[in-house]
């Protein structure tokens, strides 16, 4: 099989790698400043973690590389004003939003979005950065260099977060998860829950969705979309087009993980469906030293990913799963006295989803 390139050498890489290595494939992470001389791209599929890069010596020669997936469409998904008029192109529900050019726009916006508005940055925000809620007054601290790099979204009463992580190979096949539930705090993931089968009025609305966005754009390999619940309905929040933290669950509740189905759907081998086997639970693992103790429990994963330990950062994540969610919650009782005070309320949350 032929080997693949990953653009980018994060966790994502590192984790397409491992997936990559039972099957016999050779993935090779590289990062955006390496040598083109010392990859070997030329024989390979490459991909990518991220959706946007610099200019190097490396992202020049790939940019003219015949077997890169995807790559028109990553720059196009990872600037969100491309994103929303793709979105509404193809009439598919997001919150309402303008293009925020020029602070003398705040009457009008305010007037048409409300009174609850969220600024995010254009492309790089993500975990919470580069994002601002704004209402009435409070404009005025945004910073001034913003205008025109940002859009503004009127600020939706969800009553949940669920994202679809699906796949899509060469001849149009499309195979998805199981909606998965999220809870994000400050902006960053920290929980998810996913179970065997989701609320059908729902997946089946995903699943429209996404395959009318991926066939759009005759995407291949794995998509994951971020959504609202609002009411019966689903709006769309955010596209990534690559393997996405939410899907992370699958590496342990899933007998295909998303980064195995990554793998298959660039390099055009069998997708069957995936077979869920169990609910599951992922745990991000965020400015947290490594506790050898977690791997005293015997239903969790530990997904390490190697990197130093900071604030804010995402350092690792931890996979629960069980086929009876009593066990499951109460394992998770018991984890939450091995981790610090600020996972408590995302463990609670995860319980009370498992109920």
């Amino acid at each position: 099989m032929r080997p693949v390139c990953v653009l980018g050498n994060g966790q994502l890489g590192r984790m397409l790698r491992q997936a990559g290595e039972p099957l016999g494939i050779a993935v090779y992470p590289i990062g955006l400043d390496a040598e083109p001389e010392s990859v070997p791209y030329q024989s390979s599929i490459i991909t990518a973690e991220i959706e946007r890069w610099p200019e190097t010596a490396l992202t020049r020669e790939l940019s003219h590389h015949k077997a890169f997936i995807n790559r028109d469409i990553f720059p196009l998904l990872a600037d969100r004003l491309p994103q929303k008029q793709l979105l509404n192109t193809l009439g598919l529900a997001t919150a309402p939003w303008k293009l925020l050019s020029d602070p003398s726009q705040w009457p009008q916006i305010f007037s048409e979005l409300g009174d609850f508005t969220i600024v995010k940055r254009r492309v790089g925000g993500y975990d919470g950065r580069g994002q601002w809620r704004i209402r009435p007054g409070k404009e005025t601290d945004l910073p001034t260099e913003i205008y025109g790099e940002c859009i503004v979204e009127q600020g939706i009463p969800f009553s949940g977060e669920v994202s679809l992580v699906g796949a899509r190979n060469a001849d149009g096949k499309s195979v998805f998860y199981p909606l998965t539930h999220n809870l994000h705090q400050e902006g960053i993931l920290r929980t998810s829950v996913a179970f065997t089968s989701a609320n059908r009025q729902l997946q089946q609305q995903a699943e429209e969705m996404l395959s009318r966005i991926m066939e759009h754009l005759n995407y291949i390999g794995v998509m994951a979309m971020e959504c609202f619940i609002v009411g019966d309905e689903l709006l769309i929040n955010e596209l990534a087009p690559r393997v996405h933290n939410s899907g992370h669950w699958t590496q342990n509740g899933a007998s295909i993980s998303q980064f195995e189905l990554h793998l298959r759907a660039i390099l055009n081998l069998p997708m069957p469906q995936p077979e869920i086997v169990s609910p599951s639970v992922m745990v991000n693992l965020i400015g947290t030293e490594i506790n050898p103790e977690w791997l005293s429990l015997p239903l969790v994963h530990l997904h390490w990913y190697g990197k130093e330990v900071r604030p804010g950062r995402k350092v690792g994540h931890l996979n629960v799963t069980h086929a009876d969610k009593e066990t499951l919650k109460n394992m998770l009782k018991t984890l939450a006295l091995l981790l610090p005070t600020e996972y408590q309320s995302s463990l609670k949350w995860a319980q009370n989803k498992l109920s």
